[in-house]
């Protein structure tokens, strides 16, 4: 699992904008897991500067992460191939 970044903000009750790395940045539609690897929700748009940016994750339900905690996505981001 690859650290997609820490929860800065909780929008309403289905939307977290999370800081990101800029070197690693989540896959868009790409889906974000928590710390116990249940899933969170699916990132939506990457947004803000180069060098500091975010991602909305939208959740699957209400939104069960708190503000400072992080998140993680599986795989490496890469779109892969099928193996048939």
């Amino acid at each position: 699992m690859k650290l997609v970044g820490q929860i800065v903000k909780i929008c309403g009750s289905r939307t977290m904008i999370v800081g990101c790395d800029a070197a690693q940045l989540p896959r868009l539609y790409g889906d974000v897991f928590d710390r116990r690897t249940k899933l969170a929700g699916k990132v939506v748009d990457i947004f803000g500067n180069v060098a500091s940016p975010y991602a909305a994750v939208v959740c699957k339900g209400a939104c069960s992460g708190r503000v400072g905690e992080k998140l993680y996505t599986k795989g490496d981001g890469k779109w892969q191939k099928s193996r048939n």
